[in-house]
């Protein structure tokens, strides 16, 4: 399908949903008249959702509607799938808050103890999960810790501990976080992180 960027027509449309977007957030329309949609709406879609693509829906010269992927402005995960992970941290008993992140991805947010000192653990659900696994950042953690990827989150995966997106979900990764507190409390103690298998 080929198509033809619409600059002057983007300006308009992106300052009447700027207000709804990070400000940071950038969408580059291209026009699409409506009958290319009609001759093609399944092509459209995929190109939307899985490549990200934003259209102008244009009807005899003028401006009707827009399509634009749903990670623009909710998190992209299956319904299904949220409900599940809600449905299970109600059956866990766990304390926790969800927020969505300026990326619009959703977040659980834990409170979680090292010791006596406070730390909330923030798993963070991103666009496309469970295809993609959690991120799992905590605060405040002293400075010079490891096991943490240069981004800071922690460093929860790898060859003892693989995410599968049929068998793990958000309670995987609270049990993962929590095993990474107790090593990071016997790491501010000792200055030695625990080796898997050793209490």
């Amino acid at each position: 399908m080929s198509t033809t960027k619409g600059q002057a027509n983007v300006q308009l449309i992106e300052g009447q949903a700027s207000s709804l977007l990070p400000s940071d957030t950038h969408i580059e329309f291209k026009p699409l008249p409506m009958m290319a949609l009609r001759s093609s709406p399944g092509e459209v879609l995929d190109e939307v959702s899985r490549d990200g693509a934003a259209y102008l829906i244009e009807r005899n010269g003028q401006q009707k509607a827009c399509l634009v992927p749903i990670s623009c402005f909710l998190p992209d995960i299956q319904r299904s799938r949220v409900t599940a992970e809600l449905d299970r941290l109600k059956d866990s008993v766990e304390q926790y808050r969800v927020a969505i992140s300026a990326e619009r991805e959703m977040q659980f947010l834990f409170r979680e103890f090292s010791g006596d000192t406070p730390v909330e653990v923030t798993v963070t659900l991103p666009h496309g999960y469970p295809n993609k696994a959690p991120v799992v950042t905590a605060d405040p953690i002293e400075e010079g810790c490891p096991h943490r990827w240069p981004n800071g989150a922690l460093c929860l995966y790898g060859a003892l501990a693989v995410w599968n997106p049929g068998r793990h979900d958000v309670m995987h990764a609270v049990a993962l976080f929590r095993r990474w507190i107790q090593h990071y409390t016997v790491w501010r103690q000792t200055t030695e992180w625990p080796r898997e298998g050793l209490e």
